[in-house]
């Protein structure tokens, strides 16, 4: 039975109800439903700790003798990821504290430190819902979706995608802010071949005309380039991307030389997969298979731990650094609004128990990370306290 309450919802009151008696109850458990989804599928407020800059130090000049990885080795699988003991605070201090690049080869270190951070925020670490993981790349039947036309490549969301010199994707996060993956950019123990010029590539808004029109094969949009100013990549990752913890910060955030003028896509606080909208996530990436393509897809999260998202989203090398994204209910401003909360890592291998075996992993945006990339991003805490 449903009350005259519940259909208030919709927009119908007890006259309506009486007088519109052919109106089928289906449109009225649907409209119902409607609303109990928005209340699922809502921006919640995250209570953000700051991390912030202790001291800065100047480290000697950057040698760029590492090559760019398309795809991440690792001896920790999930279970492990699940057994392994807690961080302390010094380990969040360390893993948090950031290595910056300039585009003259500089860089420097900066170390932090962490205020209102509750750590019981941690101890369910280990304890998240199981799923079954699935091998290989492409899952089955290719799910992917190149976007061809050219008014959805220059349109939001897709417009957010963005091409690294390196070989990996991006997404515009703010005006001047590009996020990615840390092993498009350094490879654990040094910067990769080309971080030092590295530069953004866009689609172009205006091309030249040609007189050749081929519907069926449209010619693709070309790039143009902004230079990178400089580059933030957290300790977690240069400590130790041959170890458990290195794929758990495996992100970094660009800044450009100059604006880019286009629209971009604000980061989140990766919520729960059972409040994410159908239990999905999206992204597009530069995918290698499809040189010159922006390849969409989405899929279901199969499994999490604190840091990390395993999922069945196809793809392959070039879409390692895309921003993986939702679309949820925001209350305040009431409207639909989409938002980064993880950066995708790629195609992953796990050695188990002497067994090679390969996921699809993407890096959580944790509480403490959203504090440090919007931190990067705004230069103060004061604007990082919606998570």
């Amino acid at each position: 039975m449903i009350s005259i309450t519940n259909l208030s919802l919709c927009s119908f009151n007890s006259r309506t109800l009486f007088t519109m008696v052919t109106v089928p109850v289906l449109v009225i458990f649907l409209c119902s439903i409607k609303h109990v989804v928005m209340l699922e599928a809502e921006w919640r407020n995250t209570r953000i700790p700051a991390v912030l800059p202790h001291d800065t130090v100047t480290l000697e000049k950057a040698h760029f003798q590492g090559r760019a990885k398309l795809e991440v080795t690792s001896p920790c699988e999930l279970e492990c990821h699940k057994r392994a003991p807690l961080p302390t605070y010094e380990d969040l201090k360390e893993y948090l504290s950031y290595e910056t690049l300039y585009s003259n080869g500089s860089r420097t270190l900066t170390n932090v430190d962490i205020y209102s951070f509750n750590a019981v925020d941690l101890v369910n670490k280990q304890h998240y819902s199981n799923g079954r993981r699935t091998k290989r790349q492409v899952f089955g039947l290719d799910g992917r979706f190149s976007i061809l036309a050219k008014n959805f490549l220059l349109s939001y969301p897709f417009s957010t995608s963005v091409k690294i010199s390196t070989g990996c994707t991006g997404t515009l996060v703010a005006e001047k802010h590009v996020l990615t993956a840390a092993h498009c950019i350094h490879d654990g123990k040094n910067y990769v071949k080309g971080a030092q010029r590295m530069k953004v590539g866009f689609f172009k808004q205006k091309q030249k005309a040609t007189n050749q029109t081929n519907l069926l094969f449209p010619e693709k949009p070309r790039l143009h380039w902004i230079r990178v100013k400089r580059t933030h990549v957290p300790k977690g990752w240069i400590k130790g991307s041959a170890n458990e913890i290195g794929m758990d910060y495996d992100y970094a955030l660009l800044e450009l030389k100059k604006r880019h003028k286009k629209p971009f896509m604000k980061i989140g606080v990766t919520p729960p997969r059972g409040r994410m909208p159908g239990g999905r996530i999206h992204f597009s990436g530069f995918d290698n298979d499809r040189p010159g393509d922006l390849v969409y897809r989405f899929c279901l999260v199969k499994d999490e731990t604190y840091d990390l998202l395993y999922q069945h989203c196809d793809a392959q090398p070039g879409a390692s650094g895309s921003g993986v994204y939702i679309r949820m209910w925001k209350r305040q401003s009431r409207k639909w609004e989409r938002k980064v909360i993880g950066i995708f890592s790629g195609h992953q291998w796990v050695d188990k128990n002497g067994v090679q075996q390969d996921y699809n992993v993407a890096v959580r945006i944790t509480p403490l990370k959203y504090a440090q990339i919007c931190f990067w991003i705004k230069g103060n805490y004061v604007d990082c306290r919606d998570g």
